[in-house]
């Protein structure tokens, strides 16, 4: 845990107990999702003791289903449909764009060097996908020129492929600076 973050440390005997699909090897399950690892673990001693709302159980459920939809249904047998997970909607867009060169920093026309009603942007090659949708970048990259409506009306996942652009070259300020 950090000074910023909680989240549940679950002694050596609750952590032996923990269903393989739900474990994470620490036995730290940080505040923002994992939080309802152990609380989906052990939904009936909870329900039992009276400790947690239904509402509360239900709300680790969905967040189980929605940010380790693997492993609710590795747990249950139940598929997770991809509508009710944000990690199977992107780990699927950028699936669909391994090897296409997708967007990783934009400017707007603010930047001097992009041009009105431009937005200038890197794009990095997606190599692969981890499981939680996040994409593996190789060292490729690309600098480019979309139109500024276009790029407004982008999907979360936005691959030079199905965009209009104008590569253009690395601006000089851009560029990495070699040190010694």
């Amino acid at each position: 845990m950090t000074a910023s973050h909680g989240g549940i440390i679950l002694s050596e005997q609750r952590q032996a107990a923990m269903p393989p699909a739900l474990q994470i090897e620490s036995g730290f399950y940080e505040e923002d999702c994992d939080w309802a690892l152990p609380i989906l673990a052990f939904t009936s001693e909870l329900e039992r003791q009276g400790t947690c709302s239904a509402g509360f159980l239900q709300l680790a459920r969905d967040t189980v289903r929605c940010w380790h939809p693997d492993r609710l249904s590795a747990l249950t047998g139940e598929a997770v449909e991809e509508n009710a997970s944000a990690i199977l909607r992107t780990r699927k867009a950028y699936m669909a764009v391994i090897g296409e060169f997708c967007t990783t920093t934009a400017w707007g026309d603010w930047a001097d060097w992009v041009p009105d009603g431009k937005v200038g942007v890197i794009a990095r090659q997606v190599e692969r996908v981890d499981h939680l949708g996040r994409p593996i970048y190789g060292e490729a990259e690309v600098c480019a020129l979309i139109a500024k409506d276009l790029y407004a009306a982008r999907g979360e996942v936005t691959a030079l492929c199905d965009t209009a652009h104008e590569i253009i070259p690395m601006p000089e300020d851009l560029r990495p600076k070699r040190v010694g």
